[in-house]
């Protein structure tokens, strides 16, 4: 991914700033996603095809993850180790929403889509972390 296109995504050229606001639209989006699975685990189980109680159980996680995420990105400098693991949670995320998607769940139609489009979301979070946190880190 060029430099030229992650600075453009983040509106900044300062790799601190780019990461931080990275992490931080993470932890927006998890947060959103978290407490609609709380609020709406019945609902959205039905429509996505997925049971209810995984869906409130992954909420509560959701919730807390990005509670998580928000606190690295509120620091003025993340600590390198706490972003690996982000993006690390990011890609075992999205992998195993695919795996999920294909060898455990009856998903409905909705559930076919969504899953793989946040799976998607989620490794897009994982790869400019990943290239923002490499431009803060300085080359040996």
């Amino acid at each position: 991914m060029s430099q030229t296109l992650i600075t453009t995504l983040g509106r900044s050229s300062e790799p601190t700033t780019l990461l931080r606001r990275f992490l931080a639209l993470d932890a927006v989006v998890t947060a959103t996603n978290g407490l609609a699975y709380l609020a709406a685990s019945g609902p959205l189980g039905r429509l996505l095809g997925v049971d209810s109680g995984l869906l409130l159980g992954l909420g509560a996680f959701l919730t807390l993850y990005a509670a998580w995420v928000g606190f690295l990105a509120s620091r003025p400098q993340p600590p390198v180790l706490g972003v690996k693991l982000v993006i690390e949670a990011n890609i075992v995320w999205a992998l195993a929403s695919l795996v999920a998607l294909f060898t455990w769940f009856d998903a409905s139609a909705a559930g076919a889509t969504w899953i793989p489009l946040q799976a998607l979301v989620v490794g897009g979070f994982a790869a400019l972390q990943h290239f923002a946190l490499r431009a803060c880190t300085p080359r040996a």
